[in-house]
């Protein structure tokens, strides 16, 4: 065993297409990789730098679309890009340029949600419209922000339910951040009691 010094921690976490909404009322996508839930409340981690924490701030709604594998490529169009005009001077020294035309720089397509104001993204095989309840930025981290949410209503694509209010895990792979590398599940190896 070696004491290693990494870079960065994400050692595996689905990717998220956080949509919220701008100040002009158009939809800003932003590429995350932060995320975990309890029950029907989801944690998000947000940069404070970042165009959707400004978003969630102004107007308290998201939608946490959750990409499978095949979308990658669309996930990393998005990557240089930031929703911020002025850009950031830290985003600008690693190569960020302002792009605030986030659907058509993907080639995703925008779909009305049922009951908040930021679009889902209709590839995206989960899409979870929520309400945002709290932000905290801790005082010993102050770049960074946790974001609380709570489910509203959860829609999900056909080909991956196994009954009606069921998610089959056969069928459903999220798309995986892996130390800056993407990646879907590996085979199956078994399920927990509870399942």
């Amino acid at each position: 065993m070696e004491t290693i010094y990494p870079k960065i921690l994400y050692y595996g976490t689905p990717v998220i297409l956080l949509t919220t909404l701008n100040e002009d009322e158009t939809v800003n996508i932003s590429p995350i990789s932060s995320s975990w839930a309890l029950g029907n409340y989801i944690i998000l981690g947000l940069g404070v730098g970042g165009k959707a924490f400004e978003n969630v701030n102004r107007h308290p709604e998201c939608v946490i679309n959750i990409p499978n594998p095949v979308l990658w490529n669309h996930v990393e169009m998005l990557a240089p890009f930031t929703g911020k005009n002025p850009v950031p001077e830290y985003k600008a020294e690693i190569g960020f340029t302002y792009n605030n035309k986030k659907y058509e720089e993907s080639k995703l397509t925008p779909v009305n949600s049922k009951c908040v104001q930021p679009t889902r993204i209709l590839e995206c095989p989960i899409q979870i419209e929520a309400k945002v309840h709290a932000i905290r930025i801790p005082n010993y981290c102050p770049d960074l922000s946790i974001v609380e949410t709570e489910s509203l209503h959860v829609h999900a694509h056909k080909n991956i339910l196994s009954e009606e209010n069921h998610i089959d895990p056969e069928k459903w792979s999220p798309l995986i951040y892996n130390f800056r590398h993407y990646f879907g599940l590996g085979t199956h190896l078994g399920k927990t009691f509870r399942a």
